[in-house]
């Protein structure tokens, strides 16, 4: 065995758990069992003695053995590589990692608490102006109208400037418009329409820029739990929508949640930009012991953000659409749009008009279901990470989850339909929400690991696709409605729509890393 020392063995101090512990003499030995095996690691960060700084910056593969002056014993200063490799569930929650992805969830809630409050202040809009069930699609849409522009571009931002700035300006600018909607109301109907379409297209960046920041601080075995935690704090403002809206409607006018959700959006965007950090390494309050986990992990690459940007901003769009597992998510994220956007507009117009309840009863059964579905997306998420961690994988753990959150939305679907209560009926809605959830273990999961340099634009692809989706199910409800004269119908389409998708997926998607820097005909990759 070889060895290095330092000389000459005068008294030296090292920053150790936020304490200066005073060294006699250091050996530094050579160790095949030093857990960090051939990767620099900054040992030591404040290293000083009475003749100065001493440069112990970088110590590869050594195994360091100190005397101590207290009590003068030696110590082993070589981590235990368990622990660093398998935080516990206190140091999991408590990481820095999580308080950066449940900020992403408060905004996240905040986009969809934004966007919902039209599918409640929409019934008595109807009735104040007259809309038909057609015209009232339509005004819910605009929403989509907008949506339906900013994802690519949005996406493609994310890829180059990173997730945090372009989700605070997401986030300004949606509250904004939410905040600025009573005045657009009382303008003109065209006025209500453009403002609801900005708030779509500032919201079309909210998902890539999680997706990115997720890729940037997790590892790819907590990425399923990381996702989950952002995706349910984006149902759970459905949930929030939906049962403080008509409660502020009653105490403040129809455009009182407007106002107060546009005011909660300003707030996030300060904390946001004063306590995050884009990436690990430049978060100034993060613990070594955390930066060293997901150092470890292989995140690397995606750390170093300014080092592994794109060339250029424009993405290989035609090689990226070149590859089949890019179009199992494309078609995965326009079916849970359609199914998303559907049961989001339509759910409290089902209860008032096919079970003749009241507009805040209809709320709370239309917002049951996302409260469920916060959750068991971790359920999903969990059921995600520890089947990869046991060895299954990647691929078809994506596939397991992508199945329940389409198989069974679909099953739920068909039970709705014969429901002969509001309760039966928001029971199977239930049920179909909270499975669907799975998928964000699934295809969204799945943009980060076929794709990480490019999954901001992949997702806004996959978005846009999905936008084309909803507007199409969110429209066609109403026309399919007036036409045929019930909602079962459609619902039983949805229905068909979760099955066929489900099977696609299950056909060409892949969880390994597709390499897109060749362009080529269409792959079936396994």
């Amino acid at each position: 065995m070889s060895s290095c020392s330092l000389s000459p063995y005068r008294p030296i101090y090292v920053h150790i758990n936020n304490k200066f512990i005073g060294i006699k003499s250091i050996n530094l030995q050579f160790s095949s069992q030093f857990p960090y095996k051939s990767t620099n690691r900054k040992l030591f960060r404040n290293v000083s003695s009475n003749s100065g700084s001493v440069g112990l910056r970088t110590i590869v593969g050594c195994r360091v053995r100190t005397g101590v002056s207290s009590n003068d014993k030696s110590f082993d200063l070589a981590p235990n590589e368990d622990e660093a490799l398998a935080p516990n569930f206190l140091e999991f929650i408590t990481s820095e990692r999580v308080k950066v992805v449940s900020m992403l969830a408060l905004a996240l809630a905040l986009c969809n608490a934004d966007r919902v409050v039209m599918s409640v202040a929409i019934v008595p809009l109807s009735l104040a102006h007259g809309w038909s069930r057609s015209f009232s699609g339509i005004v819910q849409s605009s929403f989509l109208w907008g949506y339906l522009v900013s994802p690519i571009a949005g996406g493609t931002l994310v890829d180059y400037y990173g997730g945090k700035i372009i989700m605070a300006w997401g986030v300004a600018l949606w509250s904004l418009a939410t905040f600025l909607t009573p005045w657009a109301a009382d303008t003109s109907l065209l006025a209500l329409l453009a403002m609801r379409a900005v708030v779509g297209l500032a919201e079309g960046v909210a998902l890539p820029a999680m997706n990115n920041m997720v890729a940037r601080w997790f590892p790819q075995t907590e990425r399923a739990r990381a996702v989950a935690i952002a995706m349910g704090g984006f149902t759970s403002g459905n949930a929030i929508g939906l049962v403080l809206s008509p409660i502020l409607m009653s105490q403040a006018g129809i455009f009182g949640p407007f106002v107060i959700f546009g005011l909660s959006g300003f707030l996030w965007v300060l904390v946001w930009l004063s306590a995050t950090s884009s990436t690990p390494d430049r978060h100034p309050q993060i613990s070594k012991y955390e930066l060293e986990y997901i150092l470890r992990e292989k995140q690397k690459p995606l750390l170093m953000g300014n080092k592994h940007k794109p060339a250029t901003v424009i993405p290989p769009f035609r090689r990226l659409l070149s590859k089949m597992p890019t179009w199992s998510i494309i078609v995965a994220n326009a079916m849970h749009s359609w199914g998303f956007f559907v049961i989001l507009s339509w759910m409290p117009i089902y209860f008032n008009s096919v079970y003749h309840v009241d507009l805040r009863q209809a709320s709370w059964f239309s917002a049951v279901p996302w409260s469920v579905m916060a959750f068991t997306g971790y359920l999903g998420g969990l059921l995600s990470d520890t089947l990869i961690q046991r060895g299954t994988s990647v691929t078809l753990t994506r596939k397991i989850l992508q199945s329940i959150g389409f198989i069974a939305p679909g099953i739920a679907l068909i039970g709705l339909t014969a429901a002969k209560s509001p309760v039966m009926a928001s029971a199977w809605l239930t049920l179909a929400i909270g499975m669907k959830s799975f998928s964000h273990s699934g295809f969204l999961v799945n943009l980060q690991e076929i794709a990480p340099q490019y999954s901001g634009v992949l997702h806004g692809i996959s978005n846009t696709a999905g936008t084309f989706a909803a507007i199409l199910g969110t429209v066609g409800a109403g026309f399919f409605v007036e036409l045929v004269g019930s909602f079962q119908g459609f619902l039983l389409l949805t229905s068909l729509l979760y099955f066929l998708s489900a099977l696609f997926y299950i056909i060409f998607s892949t969880g390994e890393r597709v390499n897109f820097d060749e362009a080529g005909e269409f792959l079936l990759l396994q």
